[in-house]
């Protein structure tokens, strides 16, 4: 019975391994000059604007939530696109149900203004 999880757990090991031998080989042999320019914050190469340790107000994860839930909803869309054939009208009517309420929840969110940027 283990016998069929050893893959898996080699894989886990192997993986932990190299993240951990990642980590320490580079804190051997990588230098250790800090600097200004090093310790600053990165902000896509341009010079930072503002505090690094700035608030974001609470309208950016309800944003944030709410684009990697409609967009995990969407990722379901792609299985049924597969099947579409062989699913036949039964899944054809399932997935507009599921559509149906993907749609009344953007609908819903929509009208509360969590999807407005102030």
């Amino acid at each position: 019975m283990l016998g069929a999880y050893l893959p898996i757990i080699l894989l886990l090991l192997v993986a932990i391994a190299f993240g951990l031998g990642s980590l320490v080989f580079s804190s051997l042999i990588g230098e250790k000059k800090r600097n200004a320019l090093k310790l600053s914050p990165y902000e896509c190469g341009c010079e930072p604007v503002g505090s690094a340790q700035e608030r974001f107000t609470i309208r950016f994860y309800i944003v944030a939530m709410l684009f990697i839930l409609f967009d995990i909803e969407a990722v379901f869309l792609y299985p049924w696109a597969i099947l579409y054939k062989k699913l036949g009208l039964f899944g054809l009517v399932e997935m507009g149900v599921f559509i149906l309420i993907l749609f009344v929840g953007y609908v819903y969110v929509w009208k509360k203004g969590a999807l407005e940027w102030e």
